[in-house]
């Protein structure tokens, strides 16, 4: 087996290669955040909402589980071939991403949502490929203490992929759309399209300026080993994504992936113990220093999504910016992630020791985490930002030094399976993570929702809010003024019945605690009816004592404001004789009672009429109120959420923090990994 040692490597060479892997490992990182601000557009076009989820898992699956399979071919049939078939699987994928939908339906592939989710696997397949050839490149480039300055620049693209991809996909999809010929391309298409030039040019540099490095001496493929941590790592990861968002916990759907992947481990486990050429030989891991390293790697990689990832969701809801705006308030994490990653791997090419910056680093990230947890829904920007620049402090030597140690406690001939495990072990707990922290910010949404948002008349209330719609459905005011208003002119029509004498829509309202008692008063006790009609029996009474006074009395309701025209037309069409005569004025009494009450119900309905116009100028301004409320609430619901979610990160902080601890500190080779044994522990 050749080797670098064999090979006159020019600068020019060197300089070409760590280019062309640059872009490749960055298309790889920028992939995985590009898509999700073009979601929204792709969704429209395509019509596939419900399959939204699996154009990101699709990615996420393939590129995840084809790891250890690429570390383990490079090193047995070399980097370059095995890297050349990932980029031109990569580009292939992107290609055809951008075409999906464009010829319609398609046998076997179907619409173009579902040709997306295909093209969206085969694009991972490709860039599982991406980022460990390339560390393994390097590693067969560059001894270890030089290769921490490498690391600490390529780390870093995760870093700036994360924070420029939402802002490159929203500037594409808004500003993309272009017309050739007469035919229009859709903006989003280019959040695909774009990998082809810059993948094209590193295509290219590979292939002709690229040294052969380690050539490989093939050897037998463990085609058993490979079925089985695919399915092993495709299980586990469908039960960590479908979990808590398609399918509860405990659900069947869910314990048996659970289940599916243990057993397949297990057997896995087994068959690499026998296996010629296993596929992930399992006697790293009774080197202490890689063991524990991709132990930490693992837990580091899930207290940095769950930063990442939920401080744009704070932006969003709390702060109220969009989607790219966040993006960009990510700037201060990504700049110092970007400094302490770039800084450490240079103290480590200079000193030649690790453990003491990864340390440092979990220190400032815990210390960056903890002061997150005082986010509130007042937090200003500039109070954000100073808490952010801890945070990406802590996190840049993670983004660095876990894979230069892993590769140098490695031996040379198993190094492109110890990046791969680097690899493996970052992406899978960057998915445990994201669900982890997902369903930790779900559970305390549920209680604080309610806490928090004011529930609209008729039950109805703002405590089902999908992670992935947060921002446009807790804070679009028109959403949230649409939904107020239904619920309002639901309220009224039940309140309108309630007037008009509908008893169950009275029994209804008076049991409605957030009623005010003004509204419900004239509905208690027989309603309306019954006050109207004991009024008149009684204005009734008093007109028959008034008549029966004779002509004083008569004279009295003649000046009676109250007394309607007619009835004093009545009562001066009398003549004055006849108030003398008892049978006469019992006459005049028993017709005057008869009119009284007959007016009972157009003063009912007249009644009702006044109090449901007041009920509507009410409810316009208690509409406003409701709207301010509900959007102040979801604030500190969300604040309060995130800040109960990183309370609990800080746990998993402190666990890497202590797995690095106890991580030896083992002398960094000046020498190509190639060229010499792994150290001695």
């Amino acid at each position: 087996m050749s080797d670098s040692s064999d090979l006159q490597i020019t600068s020019a060479e060197r300089r070409l290669t760590l280019a062309a892997l640059a872009v490749v490992v960055l298309l790889s990182a920028l992939d995985q955040t590009i898509v999700a601000t073009a979601m929204p557009r792709i969704i429209e076009q395509l019509q596939g909402l419900s399959m939204y989820a699996w154009v990101t898992t699709a990615y996420m699956l393939t590129s995840t589980v084809s790891v250890p399979l690429y570390g383990k071919l490079s090193d047995q049939y070399g980097r370059k071939p095995i890297l050349i078939i990932g980029v031109v699987t990569f580009l292939v994928g992107s290609a055809l991403c951008g075409l999906s939908g464009e010829f319609g339906r398609m046998p076997v592939l179907g619409e173009g949502m579902m040709q997306l989710v295909v093209f969206r696997a085969l694009q991972g397949l490709g860039a599982g490929a991406l980022m460990t050839v390339s560390m393994a490149v390097m590693a067969d480039m560059y001894p270890p203490r030089e290769r921490g300055k490498l690391f600490g620049v390529f780390g870093s693209m995760f870093g700036l992929a994360t924070v420029i991809g939402p802002f490159i996909g929203g500037f594409f999809t808004d500003h993309g759309t272009v017309s050739l010929g007469g035919y229009e391309i859709a903006g989003w298409r280019w959040v695909f399209y774009v990998n082809l030039p810059l993948g094209a040019l590193a295509l290219f540099m590979i292939i002709y300026r690229m040294p052969p490095l380690r050539k490989g001496g093939g050897g037998n493929i463990d085609y058993l080993g490979a079925m089985l941590i695919v399915i092993t790592a495709a299980t586990l990861l469908l039960a960590l994504t479908l979990g808590g968002t398609h399918y509860a916990w405990d659900s069947p759907h869910i314990l048996g992936l659970f289940a599916v992947s243990v057993v397949a481990l297990a057997i896995f486990i087994w068959v690499e113990q026998h296996a010629r050429e296993p596929i992930l030989p399992l006697h790293l891991f009774s080197i202490p220093t890689f063991r524990l390293a991709t132990m930490g790697s693992f837990v580091m990689s899930m207290a940095f999504l769950g930063v990442v990832m939920f401080m744009p969701l704070y932006m969003q809801v709390v702060q109220g910016v969009s989607a790219v705006q966040s993006g960009v308030a990510l700037l201060p994490l990504m700049l110092t992630l970007i400094v302490s990653s770039i800084g450490s791997g240079r103290i480590v090419a200079r000193t030649g020791k690790y453990k003491g910056l990864m340390i440092s680093g979990g220190v400032l990230l815990a210390a960056g985490v903890w002061s997150l947890t005082g986010l509130t829904a007042d937090t200003t920007q500039a109070d954000l930002t100073w808490r952010l620049a801890l945070t990406g402090l802590g996190l840049g030597p993670a983004q660095t030094l876990f894979n230069l140690v892993i590769q140098n406690a490695a031996p040379a001939n198993n190094i492109g399976v110890a990046t791969s495990m680097s690899q493996f072990s970052r992406g899978i707990g960057s998915t445990v993570g994201v669900a982890i922290f997902g369903t930790l910010l779900t559970h305390a949404l549920t209680a604080e929702l309610p806490k928090n948002v004011p529930q609209l008349p008729g039950g109805g209330n703002f405590s089902q809010v999908d992670l992935a719609h947060a921002q446009s459905q807790a804070m679009n005011v028109d959403n949230i003024r649409a939904r107020v208003q239904t619920a309002l002119d639901e309220r009224y029509q039940v309140i309108e019945r309630a007037f008009n004498e509908d008893q169950r829509a009275v029994e209804d309202v008076l049991a409605d605690s957030r009623l005010p008692e003004t509204l419900k008063a004239p509905l208690r006790d027989g309603g309306l009816r019954a006050k109207t009609h004991d009024e008149l029996v009684k204005r009734t009474d008093d007109l028959v004592s008034e008549l029966k006074s004779g002509t004083k009395g008569r004279d009295e309701l003649l000046d009676d404001p109250d007394l309607s025209p007619a009835m004093k037309q009545q009562l001066a069409n009398i003549p004055s004789r006849a108030w003398n005569e008892p049978a006469v004025i019992a006459g005049v009494a028993a017709l005057f009672r008869d009119s009284m009450l007959a007016t009972e119900n157009a003063i009912v309905a007249k009644r009702a009429q006044q109090a449901l116009q007041m009920v509507k100028a009410g409810i316009a301004m208690y509409s406003n109120k409701l709207v301010a409320d509900i959007q102040r609430g979801v604030k500190v619901a969300f604040a309060a959420s995130i800040s109960q979610m990183l309370e609990r990160a800080l746990w998993i902080v402190g666990l890497a923090l202590l797995v690095v601890l106890f991580i030896p500190e083992l002398p960094l080779r000046a020498k190509p990994h190639s060229d010499t044994a792994a150290p001695s522990e």
